[in-house]
């Protein structure tokens, strides 16, 4: 299956700002059962982009606008093939056992310790104790699924009620949220269990017989868990779905703090307003077939003005 992805980001500001540094995890992961073939990014203003992989595997832009700007829009474009990958109603119960030092990597133990956004709380250990969550008496791979359930029933999705920087506390007292609140509770609660989990940063393409709960215009996010005997698997406890061939991964982290699509900061003294577009739709076949960027040379920067505040602003957007 081929998916086309657009992904627009636009910041307006009040007054001229300058200085905008951005970076940003729009690119598609190429691996496994899903390939990138092809992908692009075009700003406004112009600006030289740099590229680089992080420690994660994920691929990382980062420009400088130095010209005054009212606004900045960032386009990103991309073609992906995603084929099918099926998988076993259950594990046996001797997948507990396979959690052992010999079968783990380094990057298994740093996935099962707590992260910034996904970490133990009281109300994290209020949530398991009433949901029976504490010690799992079923085999991983069920487990898992009844725990993407139990979050899927427990909490309406509705956006507003938490932020960017939201704890999981946050969601858990309020019994709602958005992808991101849902991806983090699961994170905390299956390391409690002592198993590896990321987070995943990337879109899902929504058919209208799905009854997805998540906004078909916005990014989304989902939990991939390791299994010692089948690899990573991916959970979408914000619509209680496997990962299949409808989500397309972009990046992965310990939580949403290794991995927001855009984060930058700007100078200057305006209120800021964020906009996003994304669209997700199938496609016959790529347009072109390169995994390098394409970009037109810079403009020339201007002579800042005299008069402006030098205050630094974050640039995030919240997962939805």
């Amino acid at each position: 299956m081929f998916y086309s992805i657009r992904h627009i980001t636009r910041f307006r500001y009040s007054a001229p700002v300058r200085e905008s540094v951005m970076e940003l995890r729009m690119q598609p992961r190429s691996e496994g059962s899903q390939a990138l073939r092809s992908f692009q990014i075009a700003t406004n203003p112009r600006a030289q982009l740099y590229a680089y992989t992080d420690h994660l595997g994920n691929a990382v832009y980062h420009f400088n606008v130095l010209r005054d700007h009212e606004e900045l829009r960032i386009d990103a474009q991309s073609v992906v093939e995603i084929l099918g990958k099926p998988l076993p109603d259950a594990t046996d119960m001797l997948e507990w056992d396979r959690y052992n030092n010999y079968n783990f990597a380094d990057e298994h133990f740093d996935l099962m310790e707590p992260s910034k956004y996904a970490r133990p709380s009281k109300r994290l250990a209020q949530f398991m104790a009433e949901k029976n969550l504490e010690r799992p008496k079923e085999d991983p791979l069920t487990a898992l699924r009844a725990l993407n359930q139990t979050i899927f029933e427990s909490f309406d999705y509705q956006v507003g009620v938490t932020d960017v920087h939201s704890p999981i506390d946050d969601a858990l007292g309020a019994s709602r949220g958005v992808c991101q609140d849902f991806a983090h509770i699961m994170i905390a609660i299956a390391r409690n269990w002592r198993m590896p989990a990321r987070y995943v940063s990337g879109y899902l393409f929504h058919r209208r017989s799905e009854h997805d709960r998540s906004r078909d215009d916005a990014t989304h996010a989902w939990v991939e868990v390791w299994l010692p005997s089948l690899g990573w698997i991916g959970f979408d406890p914000t619509n209680n779905l496997l990962v299949t061939d409808r989500h397309i991964r972009a990046s992965v982290g310990r939580d949403y703090a290794d991995v927001p699509p855009t984060r930058g900061t700007f100078k200057g003294g305006a209120e800021t307003e964020l906009g996003i577009a994304v669209s997700v739709e199938p496609t016959q076949a790529p347009i072109r077939h390169e995994e390098f960027l394409r970009v037109s040379r810079p403009l020339k920067a201007r002579e800042s003005g005299s008069g402006r505040s030098d205050a630094v602003h974050q640039q995030q957007q919240q997962q939805q």
